[in-house]
């Protein structure tokens, strides 16, 4: 499934703005995903990343822009056709009342489609959770499981464009790698965008083609990823990934 999504001077405003300080929590970001791609997401806290992802999956609505999937307006769209084509994985997972079992069948509950069960079982095997008891309540799980099964929660619609907040980020080595080629593998046979906030810049290095570096309230940096940690095209960049400026030019 081929994603084209194209955003167009996208804005959010602070809603506890300090005096004297800018309006935006980010501003004036532009940037076209014209085929399937893996893009990571980086910079500094407070430029607004998770924001910026819950306004692209419209859990939040832009202050200024304008969104457009596959040539359509997000203003057109019906806000929860959107979300299934662009959805959100939050950092800190929230699982719905219920079983394991029940929050894996809610995306096929809620949209009307089939639930796939030999997906989810490879999913959840490929996330190192092929023993967990399906029928335990999804609130006694650990951080890390709640993570995962809010990623293959999300992985069962099969969106076009995957949204990933930080999701590694209660899973120890083994399962964060193991997420990664879990992720890694459902790109590329579906063929959908996966657009993956990450702290971890050597996780970005591994799982991105291309790399949207935040600073300054803006979309600052929009680079193929080698080419970024190779030398980034600003001085913030490479104050960012600690190149020296010296070494920048060489």
């Amino acid at each position: 499934m081929t994603a084209r999504f194209e955003i167009q001077g996208l804005a959010r405003k602070l809603r506890n703005q300090e005096k004297g300080g800018s309006p935006y929590l980010f501003a004036e970001v532009s940037a076209v995903i014209g085929q399937p791609e893996r893009i990571s997401v980086i910079g500094a806290s407070g430029q607004g990343k998770s924001t910026l992802l819950r306004t692209l999956a419209l859990l939040e609505s832009p202050d200024q822009g304008d969104m457009i999937y596959e040539g359509v307006s997000y203003r057109k769209y019906d806000p929860r056709m959107w979300r299934k084509q662009i959805c959100y994985v939050a950092q800190q997972a929230v699982m719905l009342p219920g079983s394991v079992e029940d929050n894996l069948r809610t995306a096929s509950r809620l949209h009307g489609g089939s639930y796939d069960e030999r997906l989810a079982s490879r999913l959840l095997e490929e996330a190192m959770l092929a023993e967990l008891d399906r029928n335990k309540p999804a609130g006694d799980l650990s951080g890390g499981e709640k993570q995962r099964i809010a990623l293959i929660r999300s992985m069962l619609l099969r969106p076009s464009v995957l949204l990933l907040d930080e999701v590694t980020s209660a899973l120890d080595r083994n399962s964060a790698r193991a997420v990664e080629q879990l992720l890694l593998r459902w790109q590329a046979e579906e063929g959908g965008t996966m657009i993956w906030i990450t702290h971890d810049l050597e996780q970005a290095e591994r799982t991105s083609h291309r790399t949207w570096f935040m600073s300054g309230s803006t979309l600052l940096e929009d680079r193929q990823t080698a080419e970024f940690f190779r030398q980034p095209a600003t001085e913030a960049g490479r104050q960012f990934i600690r190149i020296p400026a010296n070494e920048a030019t060489l």
